[in-house]
């Protein structure tokens, strides 16, 4: 836990997948901009939310998101292999579900990493929602 640090917030798998899908989108291109902005206030480092978003829609911020994650597991536990990595960016390749078993990927990691960092902080609350 490092309390110097913004932890990002919590946000509920099904919520963040079914919002998606009945905005036709929409609600996935918030909350790409939201988990890199929430990422790069934690690191200090890395692309922001609206660049992260673009890089999104010409591919590369597929693979580049959950990099950052697997990253921020690395430097909390000290190089230890992380779960995740920017090899999860293959997961859209897998015909109709792919996009949605990547969302899925992303957003559990996000919430282990986040509830990690707030467990024990004083006056930290978790939600889940977005």
């Amino acid at each position: 836990m490092n309390s110097s640090r913004p932890a990002g917030q919590v946000r509920g798998v099904a919520f963040v997948i079914i919002l998606s899908i009945v905005t036709f989108g929409i609600y996935q291109l918030y909350w790409l901009y939201k988990s890199y902005a929430e990422i790069r206030a934690w690191r200090g480092q890395g692309v922001n939310g609206i660049v992260g978003l673009l890089l999104t829609l010409v591919v590369v911020g597929i693979f580049l998101l959950p990099s950052y994650i697997g990253r921020m597991f690395k430097e909390r536990s000290g190089g230890e292999t992380a779960p995740i990595s920017g090899w999860t960016g293959l997961f859209v390749l897998v015909p109709l579900v792919g996009g949605i078993i990547w969302q899925y990927q992303i957003q559990t990691k996000l919430n282990e990493f986040w509830e990690s960092e707030t467990q024990g902080a004083p006056g930290a609350s978790q939600t889940a929602t977005a």
